[in-house]
C-alpha cells in the first residue's frame, strides 16, 4: 500500500479525534510540522495531549491550538515564549508535565523502543520526583520516568523518499526520529520528496519502517522566533572606506 499522499489533509484523513494524544516534532520553532498543524487547527479536534519540546508561540505552530482550546495538556521541556500558555496554565486552564529536555527526549525514545521505565539522576531531590518512585544504585538516587508513546506522531523532514525514509536537518533531528517510533501512526511532511534509492543508505535518519504516510509540503514559513541581526562587516568597511 503507498505511503504517499498529496497533502496534509489527506494525509491525516481518518487519523483524528477528540482526547488523543499527539507527538510533534521540532525545536523552538525549527523543524516543525508547519502543515500538519495547520490541518488540526482546522479540524477542530480538542481535549489533545500534546508531546513536543514546546509549545510554540502564540499565532504560530502549536501555539494556534492552544489559542483555540484543542490542548487540554502538554508534555513539554520549555514553553517561555507563549502567553497564552502561561495565562492558560496560571488559571487551570491547561494541565503541564514538565520534564528535563534530555529526560522528554529519552522518554520519547523508550516509549519507541518498548522500555516502558527506566532510571536516571536529573531530578532527584527536586519537584520533579516528588510523586515518582526512586531507587539507589551503586550509593546513588535515581528517579524512575516512564516511556512516552502517541495516537499520532507529525514531523517534518528535510528529505524524504516514497517509501517513507527520512532525513532531518540541524536541530529539527533533536527529536523527530523518537517520536516516528514512538507514534501508532506517524505523519512526515517533507521539503524535499525523491524516489526511493536516491537518499544514501548511511545518511538516512529513520527508516521508513517507523512512517506510515508521507507528503511534500508546498511550502514553509520557517518563522525565527526572534530575529536579531547587525551590520555586515564589508558593509560596514565600505561604509569607513567612503568617509576618508
Amino acid at each position: 500500500m503507498s505511503k504517499l499522499y498529496t497533502d496534509a489533509h489527506s494525509a491525516l484523513s481518518g487519523l483524528l479525534h477528540d482526547g488523543m494524544t499527539i507527538m510533534a516534532g521540532g525545536f523552538g520553532l525549527c523543524g516543525i510540522p508547519e502543515h500538519s498543524i495547520q490541518v488540526l487547527y482546522a479540524s477542530g479536534v480538542k481535549d489533545l495531549t500534546v508531546i513536543s519540546n514546546n509549545c510554540g508561540v502564540d499565532d504560530f505552530g502549536l501555539g494556534i491550538l492552544l489559542k483555540n482550546r484543542q490542548i487540554a495538556k502538554m508534555i513539554s521541556s520549555y514553553v517561555g515564549e507563549n502567553k497564552e500558555f502561561e495565562r492558560q496554565f496560571l488559571s487551570g486552564e491547561l494541565k503541564i508535565e514538565f520534564n528535563p529536555q534530555g529526560t522528554l527526549a529519552e522518554r520519547i525514545r523508550a516509549g519507541g523502543s518498548g522500555i516502558p521505565a527506566f532510571y536516571t539522576k536529573t531530578g532527584v531531590g527536586t519537584i520533579v520526583a516528588e510523586t515518582k518512585e526512586t531507587r539507589e544504585f551503586h550509593g546513588e538516587k535515581y528517579v524512575m520516568e516512564t516511556g512516552l508513546k502517541a495516537d499520532l506522531a507529525i514531523v517534518k523532514a528535510w528529505k524524504g523518499d516514497s517509501s517513507g525514509n527520512l532525513i532531518f536537518r540541524k536541530t529539527a533531528r533533536n527529536f523527530s526520529p523518537m517520536m516516528c517510533m514512538a507514534g501508532k501512526v506517524t505523519v512526515a511532511e517533507v521539503e524535499e520528496l525523491v524516489e526511493p534509492g536516491t537518499l544514501g543508505a548511511d545518511a538516512i535518519h529513520t527508516p521508513g519502517i517507523f512512517v506510515q504516510r508521507i507528503f511534500k509540503g508546498d511550502s514553509f514559513e520557517k518563522r525565527i522566533e526572534f530575529r536579531t541581526t547587525r551590520k555586515r562587516h564589508d558593509a560596514e568597511t565600505a561604509a569607513e572606506g567612503s568617509e576618508v
